[in-house]
């Protein structure tokens, strides 16, 4: 059977889908173009681009079209129902001759004849119809449908909005991870200068006969390992592109230039209530959480409506004949009440729904609990990289003293190369920490804006 209303949704979806692919194609292509561009790739422009690839922000713009087909379906169910039917038949049963040649308009006198009437000759009938049929109260099924496809598209909005927001942090933290690999390379290499200056200063003193091999070789063993220091740097480099290109939703193999650097910067931390009402308020999965507790009230809703009556209204035309060039036509127009006195599914569709409303409501309560949770546990992280970073500025600042101290009694001959190799191994690393609590404090502010439900954008973190 095919009705209208089934007709129009169907043909609505198609085109949407249609339109969407297309757009979603053009935007592909624009953003891919962004990407391999020659110019340096800022953090903004990367989130614009992996929220037009990334094949989740697409699966949820698909999802949506999905919850838009299923109201248009669902608002369907108040259209009127329209039902064209062709039916051949052919018989000599007494009651079907006699009703067929009434609904043809050929019944004369001559077919009460009452060996006529108990044996009639065989007759065929042609018979064609339109029907319609539109309810008028459905036991309020269509309105919990709609209902609950309206809730649907909602909930999808705020999947999409919680994809959208996670997606932000993939792509700010394998970003700055990229800064951060190409910080620790450009370190290493500064190291390996000094090492290298280390290894000819202490080879023209060995062979000026004022230092001995011990030095030399305690030189060169430093640079070897600065020097493995950028190979792992390097390393990390093609892997945190890899990882920057997966987030931003392009081939692994992707060339990036990134800019920006892991500069340091203060954000704002605010108490933890108030973050956690904040959470409570614009975390995506706790609103959606409620909507599904709305659509199961609305479950509720239409299981408690089968207890009502359901009315119609119905029309039928139609048009008996022996061929398609004869005929006589008859309509036939009227209304139908319908109560059901014993259902025995009923009670139990009814107990189920109760049963998931109970479920939906005590697991948006267990998400509220564990979004408490994650804003405490996100708040102390960024606490913990905000004052370890202080710790670290601290520390390069008296490795740098440090070393020069040590060269200046190195070149007057009051101490060794070891503890100039010492000093300069405890400078390099300082630098090494001071980038990678950086990277922690601006991921920890990422994470707390996630947990919260606010990364909305990353101006915070653009200087």
């Amino acid at each position: 059977m095919i009705t209208f209303a089934t007709f129009q949704w169907t043909k609505k979806a198609l085109a949407l889908l249609l339109t969407v692919t297309i757009s979603q194609s053009a935007i592909g292509w624009t953003a891919f173009a962004q990407a391999v561009s020659p110019d340096a790739l800022t953090l903004p422009v990367a989130v614009e681009i992996a929220l037009k690839t990334n094949p989740l922000v697409r699966a949820t713009s698909s999802g949506r079209e999905i919850a838009d087909v299923k109201l248009i379906e669902a608002r369907a169910s108040r259209w009127p129902v329209i039902q064209v039917s062709q039916s051949v038949t052919a018989g000599n049963n007494p009651v079907y001759v006699f009703g067929s040649l009434l609904e043809q308009g050929r019944f004369t006198a001559q077919n009460f004849d009452l060996p006529s009437l108990n044996n009639p000759a065989s007759l065929g009938n042609l018979r064609t119809s339109l029907n319609f049929r539109t309810p008028i109260f459905d036991q309020r099924q269509s309105r919990t449908r709609i209902a609950q496809a309206q809730l649907q598209q909602q909930q999808v909005d705020t999947a999409s909005e919680q994809v959208q927001q996670q997606l932000r942090f993939e792509v700010l933290r394998s970003y700055y991870a990229v800064l951060l690999s190409n910080a620790k390379k450009e370190v290493a290499e500064e190291a390996i200068k000094m090492a290298t200056a280390d290894v000819k200063r202490s080879r023209d003193r060995v062979e000026a006969g004022v230092a001995v091999t011990s030095d030399l070789l305690s030189s060169e063993v430093q640079l070897a390992e600065f020097q493995q220091q950028k190979i792992q740097a390097e390393g990390e480099i093609i892997t945190a592109i890899a990882a920057l290109n997966t987030a931003l939703g392009l081939p692994v193999n992707t060339p990036q230039s990134v800019s920006g650097a892991l500069l340091e910067k203060n954000f704002d931390l605010a108490e933890q209530e108030e973050l956690i009402q904040a959470a409570l308020q614009h975390r995506p999965e706790y609103a959606r959480a409620g909507l599904t507790l709305r659509e199961r009230e609305q479950q509720s809703f239409g299981a408690k409506g089968e207890m009502l009556p359901r009315v119609e209204v119905f029309t039928s035309v139609g048009v008996s004949a022996r061929s398609l060039i004869s005929g006589s036509t008859d309509y036939v127009v009227g209304a139908n009440v319908s109560f059901n006195l014993f259902d025995a599914g009923r009670k139990a569709r009814l107990s189920q729904a109760r049963a998931a409303e109970t479920i939906a409501t005590l697991e948006q309560q267990h998400l509220a609990d564990q979004i408490r949770f994650e804003v405490v546990r996100a708040r102390q992280q960024f606490i913990t990289a905000r004052e370890r970073l202080a710790v670290m500025q601290r520390v390069i600042s008296q490795a740098t003293e440090a070393l020069r101290i040590v060269q200046d009694r190195y070149h007057e001959g009051l101490t060794t190369i070891t503890e100039v190799l010492r000093a300069e191994t405890a400078l390099t690393q300082a630098r090494t920490n001071v980038l990678a609590a950086r990277y922690e404090h601006y991921v920890g502010y990422a994470a707390l804006l996630l947990a919260t439900g606010r990364l909305t954008d990353v101006q915070a973190f653009v200087s």
